[in-house]
């Protein structure tokens, strides 16, 4: 495996342990969440899922040889020097993530959700975009996608997509909650990239 897949791959692990651990302890759902809401409540189907999901990953890897099984060489084989932007794009990425995340405390719900005691975070990564976990994962996926997997170009198109359709209810549900102290975060705040957008 090359090291820059190594960096990417162990990012990502990275990514999944701090998203596990964390999703035990969020605030329960007041109104929303969904399918979230009932997967949250049992935690013991949510660490059977995920150690079924890291043992069928460790057989494909052993299968995959040096490339892993999440990232199997596909259209292109980057030159060096992309493919150590893309671990950094990745590694960055995964970092601001779970900074966010961090920040986010009991806060975080895997969709838009009313949260008991539900309160407006603006401090922190919060502070200069208001859907800094989405920027992290995007950012994380762009690197992914720089060493030339059709799973990691693929993902970016899903996820990106799929952010920008929860963006809008996500800004919804914030005004609705927070009538007086949304607008005013939304006026010193970009979305996704801080200063531009």
């Amino acid at each position: 495996m090359v090291v820059y897949d190594s960096i990417i791959l162990f990012s990502w692990a990275a990514f999944l342990l701090v998203w596990g651990v964390t999703a035990l302890f969020v605030k329960r759902d007041v109104r929303g969440g969904g399918y979230a809401a009932a997967w949250q409540r049992y935690w013991v189907l949510r660490l059977a899922a995920a150690v079924l999901i890291v043992i069928l990953a460790a057989r494909l890897t052993r299968r995959a040889g040096s490339s892993g099984a999440v990232f199997f060489r596909g259209i292109f084989m980057p030159p060096p020097a992309l493919g150590w932007a893309a671990a950094a794009f990745t590694a960055i990425g995964i970092g601001f993530a779970i900074w966010a995340r961090v920040y986010l405390g009991r806060n975080w719900s895997p969709r838009p959700a009313v949260k008991e005691h539900h309160e407006l975070v603006t401090t922190g990564p919060y502070a200069y975009v208001r859907h800094p976990i989405y920027t992290g994962i995007m950012l994380a996926m762009l690197g992914s996608a720089l060493i030339g997997t059709i799973f990691g170009i693929v993902m970016l198109i899903v996820i990106s997509i799929n952010f920008a359709l929860r963006i809008g209810k996500e800004e919804k549900l914030m005004l609705e909650l927070f009538p007086s102290q949304y607008p005013e975060y939304q006026k010193r705040t970009k979305r996704l990239v801080p200063f531009v957008w």
